[in-house]
């Protein structure tokens, strides 16, 4: 009606207009100001505008000439000629933000003023430009015909100007990522847009609107999309009078700080086609309420670590979803309901389908079949197990990952994914065999992954060797996987491969010339672990400027090769070779990260060469034969974190150059022939979190600034040198300290008593903290020589003072030290009673105080160390009676108490007073006890046995004949009745 009725008011416009023209129309545009199409005031004010800008790239320079309708960026208007879109865009900026495609393309400097005299514009777009921190102008909400405003990523400074709030009839504001720095901003001025249909602020801080915003929000009626991604809104609100922005049909509040549940106005919203709400802390449940979102083509709820519960099966109602993001969360339960929902639909959508990183188990459902238009399927990081399904050969997938599963079973219709891309099936516990069967169409496939951490084999490739098979892999990770006794022969024709991982892969000989001359053009070559022979395949080429070569863990001789110089990784450990380092190693291959030529059986001295490695980051030449003295090439190599020269035979001082190593963590230099002192650089090394120089001659006193400069130490291994003086105080500073050994040295003095601040012994570690250890170390636990590996060191808590001279009383606050596993002060001089709270220890397994002079009684706390399990107590002063109860009653080796001719009781010989018999252990075997038991047994048999024999004797030998024989009995019967007879007389007459 309302449009009948303005055509109807236009018509006499027109006819009025039809008579003027041309003449009359000719004539004002004349004399209006307008030449060639442009009004000369709004090409004045262009000119301003372009005088403001800086523009190193001429993107502005057809803006010349008269008619400005024509220049680059500008539109004007058909009817009125006035111009009303100006589109500055820099379009050689990426739409993501991360970073100029083509530096020097952004338009800077300063947005003039003479914009006002563009009078009827309505677009203006200066996204993607770099105005360097000037502030957004606020004359900007004086353009009252604006209706497209998009500002994002141009480097703006300050804040939102609150004048925005004046363009009314503004229907596309796009303000994100158009500040170069973090302001807070407010939300004041958002209602006075009630025309707005789009509003993106993606990345501005709103935390100063955290309370209203969803208020403000709300009093947009028009609004079909909001985005607001990263803005600090720390609140969700879960409860509104009224919802008035139910046109909204992409909601965008991902990467915010809500750590509420789900708000239940947000299931009003049913015209909701995206919803994106990943990397917040939401919590509680995912609702069946989402079954109220019918339109919902995208869902996208990842990354929020506080969302836990099953899958609704409302979820699966959702016939028009195409994305489903749901990863990182702590969703669990089997997936079957929901997946069996999803195959109902009778044309579903899904194309992507994320539910990696939870707590998702059970086995995959045969239903995942029927989603035919599913492309991406990631089920990494849960629990499934069992089989992938027979079903999967149905769908048309380009990208699978069920990585992190128990996952046991790869069926043949694996192999009918003929546009697979890739394949991600690594850290699952896959068995059988796989056959050609398997990967027979897989013609799309760049990129597989079976790659398993652990080292047992339970998967193994059956392939005919003459099979060629139909994909051209890109990307191939296999390890932990039967690939041998030969090099697989079906890669003969891969030769686009760019990764090749064949580690543990049981294969032994040469890699054949075949795979030599494919001519390809490598990033990564890792085919360790294996037993390969013959000569390295330094004939390969590798192109990436980072590109990686491990052969650890073989049967290779010979001279240590050399690859191309962008091999940054090198990892040559546990081989055969003999011989020199080669002396230009540093020159042929400068630009190595990761140097591991360990456990080989290489001689000679350490190449100055590797001084020019200046991006060296780890280096472990360790277990060879190399001598000499370290070299001082340190100061170049600031970036190395690991060093390892352990057990060689280097000799010498440790140079003062390592001082210049600021990013040192694993400083470890054991079972070599250095002496001298500890170099007072050292202290520079501040990064340190394990030192480890024992078995060498190094003398003096253990420095103080260990603990006054090293803060970060976890680690402290100083054992067989030839140090002498007190144990520094100053390494009770040492907080995160829980492994010390500085055993068999000459200190003395007494144990600090400030020992109790080493809090590191009473803490717990997590899993997380693994990331903190590299290498190995060895330590005295249990009364043997243990190799803990990396990845659980941090469970261990160690303190050896063994075999020094220290003297005085052993300090009650060592008994604070709760988490402490291995406690040795023995072969010392040490005096007094064992501390009487001992057992609050009760993590100690083993405990070592002989050959001391320790003395009195053992208290009875001890038998609280219920987890101990190696004890010696020996070459003591020590009496009394030893305690017995709990673990202690398994301790019965006699040799632990030796030596104390003041002990008794058991294990010993010697009772104590008041003792009649030893107490029998149960760890003697039970042999005394269970013989003792057995000879009772055996009695109580006897015994009853003779007393039945006994009775059936004399009951059957009497009582039968009586019965058998008529004139025994009637003889017994009479005999009966003269006896009674003859008692009663003799009764009567008394």
């Amino acid at each position: 009606m309302a449009l009948k009725i303005f055509c109807i008011e236009l018509l006499p416009l027109l006819v009025l207009s039809g008579l003027l023209f041309p003449g009359t129309v000719k004539f004002a545009l004349s004399t209006g100001g307008v030449a060639s199409g442009c009004f000369e005031s709004e090409r004045e004010a262009l000119a301003e505008l372009k005088g403001g800008f800086t523009d190193p790239s001429g993107r502005l320079a057809s803006w010349v000439g008269k008619d400005c309708c024509k220049w680059r960026g500008i539109a004007c208007s058909n009817l009125t000629g006035r111009v009303v879109e100006i589109n500055l865009r820099n379009t050689h900026a990426g739409d993501d933000l991360s970073g100029d495609l083509k530096p020097g393309h952004e338009l800077g400097g300063e947005i003039s003023a003479s914009l006002l005299d563009v009078k009827e514009l309505n677009y203006l777009d200066l996204s993607m430009n770099n105005f360097g921190g000037t502030k957004i102008p606020g004359f900007i909400g004086s353009l009252k015909q604006l209706r497209y405003l998009n500002l994002s990523g141009a480097s703006f400074g300050g804040v939102i100007p609150p004048s925005l709030g004046n363009l009314s009839q503004l229907q596309y504001l796009d303000l994100h990522n158009c500040f170069v720095e973090t302001s807070q901003n407010d939300l004041l001025w958002l209602p006075g847009l009630s025309a707005l249909r789009y509003l993106n602020l993606g990345a501005i801080d709103l935390i100063k609107a955290a309370d209203y915003w969803l208020r403000a929000i709300n009093s947009l009626p028009s609004l079909t999309e909001l985005r607001l991604p990263n803005c600090l809104l720390s609140k969700l609100h879960l409860s509104l009078p009224f919802i008035n922005v139910t046109s909204l049909e992409v909601l965008d509040l991902s990467n915010n700080n809500f750590n509420s549940t789900l708000p239940r106005w947000l299931f009003n919203l049913t015209r909701l086609v995206h919803l994106d709400l990943n990397s917040n802390s939401l919590g509680g449940e995912l609702l069946d309420e989402f079954a109220n979102l019918a339109s919902l083509q995208e869902l996208d709820m990842s990354q929020n670590s506080n969302l836990k519960g099953r899958l609704p099966k409302s979820l699966g109602s959702l016939c028009e979803l195409s994305v489903l993001m749901l990863s990182v969360n702590r969703i669990t339960g089997e997936i079957t309901d929901f997946m069996d929902g999803l195959a109902r639909c009778n044309d579903s959508k899904l194309e992507n389908l994320n539910l990696g990183n939870n707590g998702l188990f059970g086995k995959l459902p045969d239903s995942l079949g029927k989603l035919k238009r599913l492309r991406y399927l990631q089920f990494g990081q849960n629990s499934f197990e069992g089989s992938i399904p027979q079903s999967i050969g149905n769908l048309s997938l380009k990208e699978l990952s069920i990585a992190n599963n128990r996952m046991s079973g790869i069926p043949e219709s694996f192999g009918k994914l003929s546009t697979l891309a890739a394949a991600d099936l690594s850290e699952n516990l896959w068995e059988g065999v796989v056959t050609e069967r398997h990967l027979a169409n897989l013609s799309s496939l760049k990129d597989l992954d079976l790659y398993k951490l652990s080292p047992n084999i339970s998967l193994a490739f059956k392939i005919a060797p003459g099979w060629i098979p139909p994909f051209k892999l890109r990307y191939l990770k296999i390890r932990s996987c039967q690939l041998g006794p030969e090099f697989p022969t079906w890669l003969r024709n891969q030769n686009n491969l760019q990764t090749v991982v064949l580690n543990n892969a049981d294969i032994s000989g040469t890699i054949p010339d075949w795979f030599l001359q494919l001519n390809l053009q490598l990033d990564e070559l890792d085919v360790g672990s294996n037993r390969l022979t013959g000569e390295p395949p330094t004939s390969l080429l590798f192109v990436d400027d980072q590109s990686n070569v491990d052969l650890s863990s073989n049967l290779y001789e010979g001279p240590l090769p050399i690859w191309s110089s962008n091999v940054t990784t090198l990892y040559l450990n546990d081989n055969r070779f003999s011989g020199h380092i080669p002396p230009n190693i540093g020159e042929l291959m400068p630009y190595l990260t990761d140097l591991d030529i360990s456990w080989n059986g290489l001689n000679g001295t350490i190449p100055l060469s590797i001084g020019n490695m200046t991006s060296l980051t780890t280096l472990v030449i360790s277990n060879n034969y190399l001598s000499g003295e370290i070299p001082r090439f340190w100061s170049n190599l600031s970036l190395l974190y690991i060093l390892d020269m352990s057990s060689n035979n280097l000799s010498g001082p440790i140079p003062s150059e390592i001082g210049f190593l600021s990013s040192l963590m694993f400083f470890i230099l054991s079972d070599n022939n250095l002496s001298g002192k500890l170099p007072s650089l050292l202290r520079n090394c501040s990064s340190l979190t394990s030192i480890d120089l024992g078995e060498n001659n190094l003398l003096g006193n253990i420095p103080a600034w260990i603990g006054e400069s090293i803060p970060s130490l976890l680690i402290l291994r100083l054992r067989s040198n030839l140090f002498t003086g007190e144990i520094p105080p100053q390494l009770c500073r040492l907080s995160n300290l829980h492994i010390v050994d500085i055993s068999h040295n000459s200190l003395t003095g007494s144990i600090p008593p400030c020992i109790g601040n080493l809090t590191g012994l009473k803490l717990e570690l997590t899993d997380a903290d693994t990331v903190r250890y590299e290498g190995q170390l060895t330590l005295v636990a249990k009364g043997r020589f243990i190799q803990y590996g990396q990845s659980i060191l941090y469970l261990v808590n160690s303190l050896d003072l063994s075999d020094n001279r220290l003297s005085g009383e052993i300090p009650e606050v060592l008994t604070s030290l709760v988490r402490l596993g291995t406690l040795n002060l023995s072969m010392n001089h040490l005096i007094g009673k064992i501390p009487i709270s001992i057992g609050n220890l009760e993590w100690l397994e083993t405990l070592d105080l002989s050959s001391n002079n320790l003395s009195g009684p053992i208290p009875p706390s001890i038998t609280d160390l219920t987890k101990l399990n190696h004890l010696n107590l020996s070459y003591n002063e020590f009496s009394g009676k030893i305690p017995m109860a709990n673990q202690f009653l398994t301790l019965d080796d006699p040799s632990i108490y030796e030596g104390n001719a003041g002990l008794c009781g058991f294990p010993l010989p010697e009772l104590c007073p008041g003792e009649e018999k030893q107490p029998q252990s149960p760890d003697d075997g039970g042999r005394n006890s269970e013989s003792e038991d057995t000879e009772d047994d055996l009695g109580f048999f006897w015994l009853v046995l003779s007393i039945g024999l006994g009775f059936f004797v004399g009951f059957w030998g009497v009582c039968g004949t009586l019965i058998i024989k008529k004139s025994w009995r009637e003889a017994y019967y009479g005999f009966a009745d003269r006896m009674k007879n003859k008692l009663v007389a003799l009764m009567a007459s008394r």
